[in-house]
């Protein structure tokens, strides 16, 4: 059985004053409303992840040369 851990956040006023009123049109607790962004947050990580390493044998290409081989045919 997984045990819950307690955290403690601090939000500006203003971003908290946001995350009491989405709370309260939402029916939801502000308390779920954090786990929830939290969570997606952590899955949008498993999934760039996926996707480095999908792609990790590609060749680099700096900025610089890359802005320049648009700049050649007249991409920008």
């Amino acid at each position: 059985m997984r045990t819950a851990q307690r955290a403690t956040v601090y939000f500006q006023a203003d971003i908290h004053k946001a995350l009491r009123l989405r709370a309260a049109s939402n029916d939801r607790s502000k308390r779920g409303l954090g786990k929830e962004a939290v969570r997606v947050s952590l899955a949008e990580d498993v999934a760039d992840l996926a996707v480095f390493g999908r792609r990790r044998k590609e060749p680099s290409v700096s900025l610089e040369s890359f802005v320049q081989s648009m700049k050649r045919p007249g991409l920008i």
